[in-house]
């Protein structure tokens, strides 16, 4: 475990699977569309872990196709139609996550998002959660030339929020998320508690330190 900086200038984090679980929203919305098709619905956990790959996943999950396949267009645009139109019906905070980010503001650490999700979902996700305002910066593959696990991202996060990444902190449930903070320079947590099909994986992916919750996340920022 590599310790944290005495105050962290920062946290970031990456949103489905490490800021919010998001995964009921998406499994609804894979097994409407499979029952548009005619098929029968999937059950959560075949479809849960592959959330953090995006809606690329859910398409193969779903209905096992790849961009190769001629039926995975028209699928895919239907899928992200649905998701779009009801972002947040049953999004919530991980778990101990509120608590987080309640210390983080006492305590005038400002955290922000940095994720793979475009705009188009994750502004009115925010704005439907109410977070929005409290976000001190949330970078988007639209705001960037390259996406995670390319360093460009979060280091445009840092710039907006004014603090250097070497002293600020990024927690991720996908070894993108990791390779990408440890681009940048910054102090790197892996959210065991995510969208991650091989959990003993996570060990490999070089992070700082792994976290099984967001209580644990806590205590290791307060330590």
């Amino acid at each position: 475990m590599v310790k944290r900086p005495t105050m962290p200038s920062s946290v970031l984090f990456d949103l489905d699977g490490t800021l919010l679980d998001t995964a009921p929203d998406f499994i609804r919305c894979l097994n409407r569309l499979r029952q548009e098709e005619g098929l029968t619905v999937l059950p959560d956990a075949a479809i849960r872990d592959s959330v953090s790959d995006g809606a690329r996943a859910m398409i193969q999950v779903g209905f096992g196709l790849t961009p190769e396949d001629a039926d995975y267009a028209r699928l895919h645009g239907a899928f992200l139609d649905i998701y779009e139109a009801s972002v947040a019906e049953q999004t919530v905070l991980f778990p101990g996550m509120a608590t987080v980010l309640d210390w983080l503001e006492a305590e005038r650490i400002p955290w922000g998002i940095v994720t793979n999700k475009p705009v188009r979902f994750t502004a009115p996700l925010l704005d439907a959660l109410g977070m929005s305002p409290r976000c001190a910066a949330v970078i988007c593959p639209d705001h960037v030339s390259q996406r995670k696990p390319h360093p460009e991202s979060i280091l445009l996060a840092c710039k907006q929020i004014g603090v250097p990444a070497s002293t600020g902190v990024y927690v991720g449930d996908h070894l993108r998320d990791i390779e990408a903070g440890r681009n940048a320079g910054m102090i790197t947590v892996a959210a065991r508690y995510g969208y991650i099909t091989d959990r003993q994986a996570v060990s490999s992916w070089g992070a700082d330190h792994i976290v099984d919750s967001a209580d644990a996340l806590l205590s290791w920022l307060v330590q």
